[in-house]
C-alpha cells in the first residue's frame, strides 16, 4: 500500500524492504521476463525466416535487420506517448499488451500442421505463415520499442532524493537483469528450436521456440501489473524533444525569413530563436546538436554489430558445433556475446582503464570509442578468414552449364569404367568413385573396360546424378537425383541404395524409407548429428545398422548384392560420402566474437556515458533517443549495402563491411580530434544567471515603464482640474 503526501509534488512513499521501495522489485523481474522474451525470440528469427518461411540468406538477413531497426526506432515513439500523453505507467502496460499478442502470433504464426507428403517442412499455405509473421514483428516492434524508454526511468522514479546510492544500485541490477535475460534466452530457446516435433511428421520445433518467449512476456505482463498499487506513478509533464523540436524549427524558420534583410548576423545560427525562446534553453539545445553532429558516423558500427545475430548465425550453421561434452546449436554461439560482457565490462573498468591511466595515456571518451569501431571492423575481418575456410569445405555444384555425374558400383567385384575426358577409374566392390566428376556435354557413353557392356547417360544441366551399376551388368542402370545443396541447419540427409535382388525396407527414428527396389535408390531422410540406428527387413529377416553423424552431410548408404543376414549383417554395408559433414569448428567463431564484444564494451558503454555527461540536464533523453536512432540507421545500412554491393561472396562482403568502418572510423577520428567537451551544469549555471538578470532588467524597465506613464496621467488630471 502507498501512503499519499500531503504535499502533491512529492513522491508518496511506499513501503521498504532493505532500503529499497518494495515495487523496484516487480520492475526488475518485469525487465528479466521482457528481455528474454525479447532476446530468445531474436535468437532463433534468422533460422526461421529461411528455414520455415523459406526465405533465403539475402532476404532473411534482410527482414531481419528491417525488424531490429523498427525495434530502434519506435522508443521515439513511446517517449513522446509517455510524456505528453499516457505517462510511464499506462504506456508500459498498453504497449506491453501489444508486445504480448505480438509474441503470441508469432509463436501462432509457426505451427504447421504438415503432412507426410511435405517432407522439407514447407508451410501448406506458405502466404499465411509469412503475412501472421510480419503482423507479429510489427506488434512486438511497437512493444518493446515503445517500453524501452520507459521502464528504467518508471523504476529510477520510485526512489525518494535522499535514496541516491540505493537508485545507483537499482541501475546496476536493472542492467544485470537485461544481460542475465539475454543470455539465459539465447542458451535455451535455441534448444528448444532444435527439438522434433510435430503432427504427421517431425519438424524443428519453432512453436515452442516462439511460444516460451511469447509465455515469458505474458508473465511480464502480470507481474508488472501486480505491483500497480504500490507505484509511484508522474503525470506527464510534457515531452522536451516536442519542445527541442520546435524551437529548431523556429530558429530554421526565422533564418530563412530574414536571410535578405539587414538584421545583424547571429553567432550560431540557434541564436535566430532567440526572439521567442529562452537563451538556456537555445544554449542546451546548441549542446545537443554538438553531440548529435558526433553521431553522424556512429551508425555504421551497429550495421557490423546486429550483423551477430544475422550473417554470423546463418555462418554457424556451415560449421561443426561439436564441442565434446556439449552440442552448440548455430543461434547459441549468440550467448558468447553477452558471457564476455559481463566479463568484460568489470575487467575494463577496474583493471584496464586505470592501468591505461598509470601509463600516463590520455585515453578520452571519443578515443575510446574510435578503438570500438576498428575492434568491431577487425571482428569482420576475423569472419572473414572463418568464412574463407569455411568455402574450402563446402561442395562445389555444377554452374549453368555444367553437370555432374558420380558412379557406384553395388556388385561385389571390381569394375573399371571408361568415361569421356578421364582416365580409366577403378571401382572396388560396393564403392564409389570419391568425387563428382563434372561434364559439359549432355550425354556421355559409359562403358566398362575389357567388356563390349557401355550406356548413354543423359545430364541434365545444372544437376548432379549417380549412376548405379547393379551386380548384373547387363541389367537395367539406374540414375538417380542428388543433392544440389547442403542439408539445412547443420543436419544430416541420409538416402539406401539396394544392390540386392529383392526388395528392402529400412526405418529410422520412426522414419520409413520405404520398400525399395532392387538396384534402385529411397528418398533422401533428414536425421540428426549424433548416433542412428536403421533397422532393415526383407520381410523375414532384420539388420540393425548404427552410424555416427556429424553436421550438414549426405550419405548413401549401400546394401550391397553380396549383403547377408546374421549378427555381422551391418559389416556388408557402405557408406558413401555425397557431401562432406562441416569440417570447420564452431569454435573458429570466438576470436569474431570476442572482438566484437571488447568493440561494444569500448564504443557502446563508453558512447552512453559520454552522451551522458555532455548533454544538459533536462535534454538527457533527447541524446538517448539519438543514440538509439544511431542503431535503427545502422540495421537499414545491413539492405543498402548488401543491396547496392550483391556480392557472390560472403567474405567478401565481411571485408567491404570492414573496410567502411575502417574508412569511417578514421573520419570520426578528425571529429572528435576537433570536438570540445563541456561542462552542461556550468553552462546551464550562466545562462540561468544570464536569464535571471535579464528577466530582472525587464522586471525593472516594466517598473519604470508604469512609473513614467503613471506620472504622465498624474499631469495630465492636473492640468485637467485646472
Amino acid at each position: 500500500m502507498t501512503e499519499k503526501t500531503t504535499d502533491d509534488n512529492k513522491k508518496a512513499k511506499s513501503k521498504e524492504v532493505c532500503g529499497y521501495p518494495i515495487s523496484i522489485f516487480f520492475i526488475v523481474v518485469n525487465e528479466f521476463c521482457e528481455r528474454f522474451s525479447y532476446y530468445g525470440m531474436r535468437a532463433v528469427l534468422v533460422l526461421y525466416f529461411r528455414y520455415f518461411l523459406k526465405f533465403d540468406d539475402d532476404l532473411a538477413t534482410s527482414i531481419y535487420h528491417i525488424f531490429v531497426a523498427l525495434c530502434y526506432l519506435t522508443p521515439i515513439m513511446g517517449a513522446i506517448i509517455a510524456d505528453s500523453w499516457l505517462g510511464k505507467f499506462k504506456t508500459i502496460i498498453y504497449l506491453s499488451i501489444v508486445y504480448a499478442i505480438g509474441q503470441v502470433v508469432m509463436a501462432v504464426s509457426a505451427i504447421n500442421d504438415i503432412t507426410d507428403s511435405d517432407r522439407d517442412g514447407t508451410p501448406d499455405n506458405l502466404t499465411f505463415h509469412i503475412a501472421l509473421s510480419m503482423l507479429g514483428l510489427i506488434l512486438i516492434a511497437l512493444g518493446t520499442g515503445g517500453i524501452k524508454p520507459c521502464v528504467a526511468a518508471f523504476g529510477g522514479d520510485q526512489f525518494q532524493d535522499s535514496q541516491a546510492k540505493q537508485r545507483g544500485t537499482f541501475f546496476s541490477v536493472f542492467y544485470l537483469c537485461i544481460n542475465g535475460g539475454s543470455l539465459l534466452s539465447t542458451i535455451i530457446t535455441p534448444i528448444l528450436r532444435a527439438q522434433e516435433c510435430g503432427i504427421h511428421s517431425q519438424q524443428k520445433c519453432y512453436p515452442l521456440a516462439f511460444g516460451v518467449p511469447a509465455a515469458l512476456m505474458v508473465v511480464s505482463l502480470v507481474v508488472f501489473i501486480a505491483g500497480s498499487g504500490m507505484y509511484h506513478k508522474t503525470k506527464p509533464q510534457g515531452n522536451i524533444m516536442l519542445a527541442v523540436c520546435k524551437c529548431i524549427g523556429f530558429a530554421v524558420k526565422n533564418r530563412f525569413k530574414h536571410r535578405s534583410s539587414a538584421h545583424p548576423k547571429r553567432t550560431h545560427w540557434m541564436d535566430w530563436a532567440e526572439e521567442k525562446y529562452d537563451k538556456l534553453l537555445i544554449a542546451q539545445i546548441k549542446m545537443v546538436l554538438k553531440v548529435l553532429f558526433l553521431y553522424i558516423p556512429l551508425p555504421m558500427f551497429w550495421t557490423l554489430f546486429d550483423q551477430k545475430g544475422s550473417r554470423w548465425t546463418l555462418q554457424a550453421t556451415t560449421m561443426d558445433g561439436n564441442f565434446g561434452a556439449m552440442i552448440l546449436q548455430p543461434d547459441q554461439m549468440q550467448t558468447v556475446n553477452p558471457i564476455l560482457i559481463l566479463t568484460l565490462v568489470p575487467i575494463m573498468d577496474s583493471l584496464v582503464y586505470p592501468l591505461i591511466k598509470k601509463c600516463g595515456l590520455n585515453f578520452t571518451p571519443l578515443r575510446r570509442m574510435t578503438v570500438g569501431m576498428f575492434l568491431a571492423a577487425m571482428a569482420f575481418v576475423a569472419a572473414a578468414l572463418v568464412q574463407i575456410q569455411i568455402d574450402k569445405t563446402l561442395p562445389s555444384f555444377p554452374s549453368a552449364t555444367q553437370s555432374q555425374l558420380k558412379v557406384l558400383n553395388m556388385g561385389s567385384n571390381a569394375l573399371t569404367v571408361i568415361l569421356p575426358n578421364n582416365n580409366p577409374i577403378e571401382i572396388q566392390g560396393a564403392q564409389a568413385t570419391v568425387q563428382y566428376l563434372t561434364f559439359e556435354e549432355e550425354s556421355i557413353t559409359v562403358s566398362l573396360q575389357n567388356t563390349e557392356i557401355s550406356r548413354t547417360v543423359v545430364l541434365p544441366r545444372e544437376k548432379r546424378q549417380t549412376l548405379l551399376i547393379p551386380s548384373n551388368l547387363n541389367g537395367t542402370w539406374d540414375v538417380t537425383d542428388d543433392l544440389m545443396e547442403k542439408p539445412e541447419q547443420g543436419a544430416n540427409k541420409i538416402r539406401f541404395v539396394n544392390g540386392m535382388a529383392g526388395a528392402v525396407n529400412v526405418s529410422a527414428w520412426g522414419e520409413s524409407f520405404g520398400s525399395i527396389a532392387s538396384s534402385r535408390a529411397s528418398n533422401y531422410s533428414l536425421f540428426l548429428n549424433g548416433k542412428v540406428t536403421f533397422t532393415i527387413s526383407d520381410g523375414a529377416n532384420t539388420c540393425d545398422y548404427s552410424r555416427e553423424f556429424g553436421f550438414g552431410s549426405s550419405y548413401t548408404l549401400l546394401i550391397p548384392s553380396n549383403f547377408t543376414w546374421g549378427s555381422t549383417c551391418w559389416e556388408k554395408i557402405s557408406a558413401v560420402e555425397d557431401i562432406q559433414p562441416n569440417s570447420f569448428h564452431m569454435g573458429w567463431q570466438i576470436p569474431q566474437y570476442f572482438l566484437i564484444t571488447c568493440g561494444e564494451v569500448v564504443f557502446s558503454v563508453t558512447g552512453l556515458e559520454f552522451s551522458y555527461s555532455q548533454a544538459p540536464s533536462n535534454m538527457k533523453a533527447v541524446l538517448q533517443a539519438g543514440w538509439l536512432f544511431t542503431v535503427a540507421v545502422g540495421n537499414f545500412i545491413v539492405l543498402i549495402v548488401a543491396e547496392i554491393a550483391q556480392m557472390e561472396e560472403q567474405w567478401a562482403e565481411f571485408v567491404l563491411f570492414a573496410s567502411l568502418l575502417v574508412a569511417v572510423c578514421v573520419i570520426f577520428s578528425i571529429m572528435a580530434y576537433f570536438y570540445t567537451y563541456t561542462d552542461p551544469t556550468a553552462i546551464e549555471a550562466q545562462f540561468r544567471d544570464t536569464d535571471n538578470e535579464s528577466h530582472q532588467e525587464k522586471l525593472e524597465m516594466k517598473k519604470e515603464h508604469s512609473k513614467e506613464s503613471h506620472n504622465e496621467k498624474d499631469d495630465e488630471h492636473n492640468q485637467t482640474k485646472m
